[in-house]
């Protein structure tokens, strides 16, 4: 298992919900963090939180629907020097449910897209050349293991299509110190989720972020947050590198 002790790391959706739990553990292991939401008034709370457990943190904004606001985003974080080693991307976006599925609308389809494909495969462009030049890096996308459900076609096909991206992307880096890989929170109780969805946020940790701790050079896999559920970071590590 690796230290990401005084490692930097790109979480986005951190304001809330699992991209929140998620950086509280990142910081309690040591990791130094850089804290997305849509706007830095949502971070705030994070934010304070996660230097009060002691590591270098800041904040930064992007509507992941505006690939003009992503490229700001990401050349701030590059102005101000910061080595990203490992990059969460947590942010996500369900349109809208629709019964009456035949009646969706273009911009389910294309809203999801943005945030859950092309959002994050922009950020994975940008920060990987760097991890493959330094030989370390980690990235973690988020997926949905969402089937059978025209009602959420538009979220449904984007997180196919980040699947898809990501498996493919991760044959460049397999059997590097680079480890792309695919995480499945489950559903969970969060403003996405719902009230009714039977897991807890706190359930999907550390199943969410096995993927930046394990250290066998294996990419393109799906770590499902739930089969983690109890585990300590260790005994996760553990299982997954079984896998």
């Amino acid at each position: 298992m690796i230290s990401v002790k005084g490692k930097w790391a790109l979480i986005t959706g951190a304001a809330r919900g699992i991209g929140y739990l998620t950086a509280i553990f990142m910081a309690r292991q040591g990791c130094n963090l850089v804290l997305h939401s849509r706007s830095r008034e949502h971070t705030k709370k994070v934010l304070s939180e996660v230097r009060l457990l002691g590591v270098e943190a800041y904040d930064v904004e992007a509507e992941l629907t505006d690939a003009a606001a992503i490229e700001k985003m990401l050349d701030e974080i590059e102005v101000k020097g910061t080595r990203i080693d490992i990059v969460l991307n947590n942010a996500g976006l369900q349109p809208g449910y629709r019964t009456d599925y035949f009646a969706t609308p273009v911009s389910d389809f294309t809203t999801a897209f943005w945030v859950n494909t092309i959002a994050p495969a922009m950020i994975c462009y940008r920060f990987l050349p760097g991890m493959t030049e330094r030989g370390f890096g980690r990235i973690v996308n988020t997926t949905s293991g969402i089937r059978n459900e025209p009602q959420q076609a538009g979220y449904s096909a984007a997180k196919a299509a980040l699947d898809k991206f990501t498996t493919d992307l991760a044959t460049t880096v397999d059997g590097t110190d680079v480890i792309i890989s695919l995480t499945d929170p489950g559903w969970c109780r969060t403003d996405m989720g719902g009230r009714h969805a039977p897991n807890s946020p706190e359930s999907a940790l550390p199943g969410v972020v096995v993927g930046v701790f394990v250290n066998d050079r294996k990419s393109g896999r799906l770590f499902r947050a739930q089969e983690f559920t109890g585990m300590t970071l260790e005994e996760a590590v553990r299982k997954a590198e079984k896998m």
